[in-house]
């Protein structure tokens, strides 16, 4: 099973704020972040996670819903489908588990994205590469991080942040870096880690 766009932007959003809520999160509170105006239609998305075992809800006393604990290393970590070391491309949830080395993993929620393109190859990232990301919403200058550019598209790239603008290197002497002003650049977290097949 494959999500859709909005149930991948309901995960991630879980996801991203996972240490700030103070309890689990309502439909309407979704809804509210979210800009949705139809909590039936939000009810639909997270029945779908919920049917891909991402989140379960509470009791209806709380009436909310939080993430499925992905805690035990035989479950792996979520694969999150593709993302672009090229041109920025949509990085598509999927409902999948992958083993990865314990000294790969951070001390935040990790999942992994498969690499498209060559933009990255000068940092030793080539297509078809696996990546192990740590879930954050900061990085320093020079980490290489999964960025949301325009709440549309993730793509992967060395960040450098300056005042009133972030600027997304590739590696790649062929390529050009790509300027964005900072409100139109999420971090969605930092690499961690390389996984490659020879086959």
């Amino acid at each position: 099973m494959q999500l859709t766009k909005r149930q991948a932007e309901i995960y991630h959003y879980l996801l991203d704020n996972a240490d700030h809520f103070d309890h689990p999160p309502s439909h309407d509170e979704l809804c509210q972040a979210l800009g949705l105006r139809s909590r039936g239609s939000l009810h639909k998305h997270i029945q779908a996670l919920v049917e891909a075992g991402l989140v379960e809800p509470m009791d209806r006393t709380h009436r909310g819903i939080r993430l499925v604990e992905q805690a035990e290393p035989e479950a792996g970590i979520p694969f999150l489908g593709s993302i672009a070391a090229g041109r920025p491309i949509e990085a598509v949830t999927q409902p999948e588990f992958m083993q990865v080395p314990e000294e790969l993993l951070g001390t935040r929620p990790c999942y992994v994205l498969q690499v498209r393109g060559d933009s990255m190859i000068d940092a030793g990232i080539l297509d078809g590469d696996y990546v192990v990301i740590e879930q954050r919403d900061s990085a320093r200058n020079g980490d290489i991080v999964v960025a949301l550019v325009n709440n549309e598209e993730a793509t992967l790239k060395r960040i450098e942040q300056q005042p009133g603008r972030v600027i997304l290197h590739p590696a790649n002497a062929s390529m050009t870096a790509m300027n964005y002003t900072p409100d139109a650049v999420v971090i969605q977290g930092v690499l961690r880690g390389l996984l490659r097949s020879y086959y």
